[in-house]
């Protein structure tokens, strides 16, 4: 059985670009959510204390779904979206996930 993987960590924009980088992340993580079956989470959002960052939490079943979603439409349309925004700083990091279990 392949390792869930874990992408997490944040994005920062120009203070006037994050709410409508907010706004397409929404889109793109419902598509995602809806489409993707090897996605099992896609969450974005606003850090309340930085005007510009943005905090991101993925969990997808496996290396190879993470991969696929970038060769999605929705992707594609995304960036295409997005590419007049400004990002100014990045820390993304990919966990693999060798166990889990509840809390409870």
């Amino acid at each position: 059985m392949a390792e869930e993987i874990i992408v997490a960590g944040w994005m920062d924009y120009e203070p006037s670009d994050r709410d409508p980088m907010l706004r397409h992340l929404v889109e793109v993580g419902q598509r995602t959510r809806e489409e993707e079956p090897g996605c099992l989470d896609y969450a974005m959002a606003a850090d309340p204390s930085d005007e510009r960052r943005i905090r991101v939490f993925e969990r997808w079943v496996s290396q190879q779904s993470l991969d696929e979603h970038f060769t999605t439409a929705h992707i594609k349309d995304f960036r295409a979206a997005t590419s007049g925004l400004t990002r100014v700083g990045v820390s993304l990091k990919i966990f693999s996930v060798a166990a889990s279990r509840s809390m409870r």
